[in-house]
C-alpha cells in the first residue's frame, strides 16, 4: 500500500537522482569551439610567447579533436591532434616525434598527461584546461619537465 509519505520519498529520491545525474553531465564541459590566445594575459613560462595562436576544437565526449596554428619567429606551425577522454592512451605524431597522452576528467577539469622520447630526452608535459564559467574563456595551466629543465605556462583563450 502506497502512503503519502513513501510517494513523497519516492518524488524526493528521483529527483536527487535527476539532481546529480545534471551535475555529473555539467561537470564535463564541451570545450568545441574556435579559440585564440590571448597573448597579452597568457604567461609562456621560459619559452618565448608566439605571435598569435588560434585552436579549433571539436569535443564530443569522449572524443577531442584539435587543430592548432601557431605563428612565431620559426614560421607558423600546424598541430592535428585526436584523443578520448577516458583514459585510455593515446598516440599522435608531432613532426617526427611520437607524443603518448592519457587524458582524464576531475571534476568540471580535463587533465592531460603527455610523454614523448626526442634526441634531447624524454620530456613529460601535463595539462589542466578549465572553462570559464560563461564558456568565453579557456584557461590551460601545462607543465613542461624535461633534462632541460622545467617551466609551466598558463595560456588564457577567448572564444571567437
Amino acid at each position: 500500500m502506497t502512503t503519502p509519505t513513501h510517494k513523497l520519498l519516492a518524488l524526493f529520491i528521483l529527483g536527487l537522482v535527476f539532481a546529480l545525474s545534471v551535475a555529473t553531465a555539467q561537470s564535463k564541459p564541451d570545450f568545441s569551439g574556435t579559440w585564440k590566445a590571448d597573448i597579452a594575459k597568457s604567461d609562456f613560462g621560459s619559452f618565448p610567447p608566439p605571435q598569435s595562436t588560434v585552436t579549433k576544437i571539436n569535443h564530443k565526449d569522449p572524443n577531442l579533436k584539435i587543430s592548432s596554428t601557431s605563428v612565431s619567429d620559426r614560421g607558423e606551425q600546424t598541430m592535428e591532434l585526436t584523443f578520448t577522454t577516458d583514459g585510455a592512451e593515446n598516440t599522435n605524431q608531432i613532426g617526427n616525434i611520437e607524443v603518448k597522452s592519457k587524458l582524464k576528467w576531475e571534476g568540471a577539469a580535463l587533465l592531460i598527461e603527455s610523454k614523448a622520447s626526442t634526441e634531447q630526452g624524454e620530456f613529460t608535459v601535463k595539462e589542466k584546461w578549465t572553462l570559464s564559467d560563461d564558456g568565453k574563456s579557456l584557461t590551460i595551466v601545462r607543465s613542461w619537465a624535461s633534462p632541460m629543465g622545467e617551466t609551466t605556462q598558463t595560456v588564457i583563450h577567448g572564444k571567437q
